[in-house]
């Protein structure tokens, strides 16, 4: 994983998706010993000019199902633009409501100084305005998902940390996904599909709990598209399963017919 390049590139090309992708989830709560759907999660990719530069523009929302909002709602959108030569972020914008509690921060790059201007505030804490010094390849955590899913797994060993660094709430963290090997994973929609499985280490927050880890299973092909993530929250625990998948780059050959 690159941490920036001599050219400034934070990965050695990107592999795995194209504008026009569109990816869409289930989502299941547990309770107990019950799993319900209790909502869903988009994911999009898009092509914008972010001043003067071609970017890619991710684009993510996720809800709960309005008959479950009384055990805890859920109204999530992430946004991102990053350059498309580089893939380094140049905006991040997070807006969520989660249970009750409000967050939103706005994040404007400046890649040429190694800054990052933030705007945040929550339900804890007031607006304020920041200047943060940061890496030259410090990701948002929508930019996050993209990246990870350029890593050559293959060049690292089983259990071997992946350096990876994420702002978030305005402030760094190293995350160091590990590579757990291989398996079979097959979706409520009745496909199988061969994935990749690496973990990712989930920063202390209103959701999650102290040393919580987030488990994911990619298609083990070049697309490497999210088939289940699965995580620990504190009303319990998620899962996010693939439902569909549309406008990918590449042929799907990790499915399992």
């Amino acid at each position: 994983m690159r941490t920036g390049s001599a050219d400034g590139a934070c990965i050695e090309r990107n592999f795995a998706f194209q504008p026009g992708e569109e990816v869409e989830y289930t989502v299941y709560y547990n309770w107990g010993f019950i799993w319900v759907n209790a909502g869903y999660v988009t994911f999009n990719v898009r092509e914008r000019l972010y001043r003067n530069r071609p970017v890619y523009h991710f684009d993510s929302f996720g809800s709960t199902h309005r008959r479950y909002d009384w055990i805890f709602k859920v109204r999530d959108r992430f946004q991102s633009y990053v350059d498309k030569e580089t893939f380094r972020p140049l905006w991040f914008e997070m807006d969520t409501y989660e249970g009750g509690f409000v967050a939103y921060d706005e994040y404007h790059y400046f890649p040429e100084r190694d800054i990052v201007v933030t705007t945040t505030e929550n339900s804890d804490r007031p607006r304020r305005t920041d200047t943060l010094e940061i890496q030259p390849c410090s990701f948002d955590v929508i930019t996050a998902v993209y990246v990870a899913r350029n890593i050559d797994f293959a060049s690292y060993g089983k259990n071997e940390p992946i350096p990876f660094s994420i702002l978030i709430a305005n402030e760094l963290h190293e995350l160091n996904p590990r590579y757990l090997g291989e398996e079979t994973i097959t979706t409520r929609e009745g496909e199988t599909y061969d994935c990749i499985k690496f973990s990712v280490e989930l920063v202390e927050g209103f959701i999650f709990k102290p040393g919580d880890e987030m488990f994911v299973w990619v298609t083990n092909d070049d697309n490497r598209v999210p088939v289940l993530v699965e995580a620990s929250i504190r009303v319990g625990s998620v899962k996010a399963m693939l439902k569909s998948a549309s406008g990918l780059r590449n042929p799907v050959t990790a499915r399992i017919e």
